[in-house]
């Protein structure tokens, strides 16, 4: 069974499991698709296109955790990006397996790039203190914000998958369990082609080196505002499967505070542990509304299913960038 099959029969289980179950509840059935899954090749990509193109944004959900500092106690490591990325795939795997494994395995395609067009943020904690490496968490509450494109991703769909769910985060030195108290879509900002953001991930930014290994690059370096162009307009044609028509838009990018870097362990303990260099910061951002959508919903820079470049709004005053 190739891949889009498989995506299409795992689809319509889906379906066909929550038609029956929510029938015995006299609930509403709604039939609209989590992002990317069931679309699976980029021969498929283009069929589509036409149909969703930019006519609908993408979605983002709010998970309200509770943190149970009993079961392992109340620290976490600093580098835990990672481990909430494998959250996600694990959570969706217990819908479906056929799911996850996509959403793992493939993705939107751009000159043999792949892109998983989704982001999230780190654990919003309102207390904690750092203890050396790790963060000791002094609140009971936690958020977690995701976001995925397009609205092919149903809100019933996720809020259903992720409701009431437990997951443990951490190493063996440090770990905590979570359980989703309840989860909140999101409403969209107004998009603009001028828009202040802040990150809630950190942004990494990344040029391939002549050997093939990746330089990081700071936001407030000057080839950055390039690397970020040209990300976006990746990502539009891995969604679309078009290049973006208007190649002379205006574009342009301002960090608007001071970068904070923090170096990210991947896999830690393993052999295949790696390390990103990444930056938070606050920027202004001037470009079509198009390409201000794709950095909303899928974040900006590179490695966003990894957990970095998730961005919101601000309402900082927008500056003449020069």
């Amino acid at each position: 069974m190739n891949g889009s099959s498989v995506i299409h029969e795992a689809t319509s289980m889906f379906i066909y499991r929550r038609y029956f179950t929510q029938r015995q509840n006299s609930s509403i059935v709604f039939y609209v698709f989590f992002f990317p899954f069931k679309y699976i090749s980029i021969h498929l990509q283009k069929k589509i296109n036409n149909f969703i193109s930019f006519r609908k944004h993408g979605m983002r959900f709010k998970l309200y955790l509770s943190i149970d500092k009993h079961t392992f106690g109340n620290r976490l490591p600093f580098n835990y990006q990672y481990e909430l990325s494998a959250v996600i795939y694990k959570i969706l795997a217990g819908a479906n397996q056929a799911f996850a494994e996509w959403l793992h395995d493939n993705g939107f395609v751009s000159d043999k790039k792949i892109f998983k067009l989704f982001s999230f943020s780190r654990l919003q904690i309102p207390q904690y203190r750092m203890e050396g490496s790790f963060l000791k968490i002094l609140s009971d509450t936690a958020e977690w914000y995701l976001s995925f494109l397009p609205e092919r991703s149903t809100q019933e769909f996720i809020q259903g998958v992720f409701r009431e769910q437990q997951f443990e985060l951490g190493n063996r030195q440090a770990r905590i369990r979570c359980r989703v108290q309840s989860i909140e879509m999101l409403s969209l900002p107004l998009f603009t082609e001028q828009m202040s953001f802040r990150t809630l991930s950190p942004m990494c930014l990344t040029l391939k080196r002549e050997n093939g290994t990746d330089e990081y690059v700071a936001p407030d370096h000057p080839i950055a505002k390039e690397l970020i162009r040209q990300n976006l307009l990746d990502k539009y044609k891995a969604f679309t499967g078009n290049d973006f028509p208007n190649h002379d838009a205006i574009f342009d990018f301002k960090v608007t505070n001071q970068p904070r870097s923090s170096l990210v362990t991947i896999k830690a303990d393993t052999p295949q542990e790696s390390k990103i260099r990444a930056f938070g910061c606050n920027f202004q951002l001037t470009a079509p509304v198009e390409l201000m959508k794709i950095c909303y919903d899928c974040g900006i820079g590179s490695k966003n299913s990894l957990g970095f470049g998730m961005v919101e709004t601000t309402k900082e005053p927008f500056l003449k960038i020069t």
